[in-house]
């Protein structure tokens, strides 16, 4: 198979990349989760396999989210062990609250698949809230503490062009005041402004997969040198 034949920093960078690409395939869900977040969902009738799909991505998100770190971790740490143990960690946090997320909405389809009726609407109603919190939890912040991470890695080590790095600490920054003044109820979770500063974040990570998976790693004196302490200028 040709990606055998790469060498194993082009083979480690295409994978990552591949794997930060897969992590978009939940866009979907946008649409999918529109009828079981109806507050009538429970009661009604119609398909619930938009809802499945929709769960079946999000488990593929998931479990992408925590490849990219895992896979990435060889080469980071000799660049910072701390703060790629850090990334492994939150890719860890936020795939584990993305299964959070998708047992709630589930869990609201056996509702409705059992004909709980009215006596479930209540029940149901909680279900949905718990994923939207989950999701404003995990997806919605801790995208911002692997762009931190991740950016100041990539910045330190340059093997990827600067920009890269830059727009995951800008967007990082943009993501987190944004998750507080949604918190504190200063700004709505889907007003147009929302979706705006989280699009430095998505643009960093979508570039990202491209770049790794077109390109693959800059040459670098760590790289040419593997046999280099681990950890080197990390100061935490």
């Amino acid at each position: 198979m040709r990606i055998l034949a790469l060498g194993p920093l082009r083979r480690t960078a295409l994978i990552a990349g591949l794997l930060y690409l897969l992590t978009f395939a939940s866009i979907p869900t946008l649409f999918l989760y529109g009828g079981v977040q109806a507050p009538g969902f429970v009661l009604g009738s119609g398909p619930d396999a938009p809802v499945v799909l929709g769960g079946l991505l999000e488990i593929i998100v998931a479990l992408a989210c925590i490849g990219t770190a895992v896979v990435l971790y060889p080469v980071l740490r000799q660049y910072g062990q701390a703060r790629a143990i850090g990334l492994v960690a939150a890719r860890v946090l936020e795939a584990a609250l993305i299964y959070v997320g998708v047992v709630s909405l589930m869990s609201v389809v056996t509702l409705r698949q059992a004909g709980a009726g009215a006596d479930a609407l209540a029940v149901s109603q909680g279900l949905v809230a718990q994923y939207r919190w989950t999701f404003f939890y995990a997806q919605s912040f801790i995208p911002a503490v692997n762009g931190a991470l991740l950016g100041s890695l990539l910045y330190q080590s340059r093997l990827v062009p600067r920009w890269m790095p830059l727009l995951a600490m800008i967007g990082a920054l943009l993501l987190i005041a944004s998750w507080f003044t949604i918190l504190t109820g200063y700004m709505e979770a889907r007003s147009p402004l929302a979706g705006i500063t989280a699009l430095p974040i998505a643009l960093w990570e979508f570039s990202l997969g491209l770049y790794l998976t077109f390109r693959g790693f800059r040459s670098t004196p760590v790289l040419a040198n593997p046999q280099a302490p681990a950890g080197q200028g990390d100061t935490g």
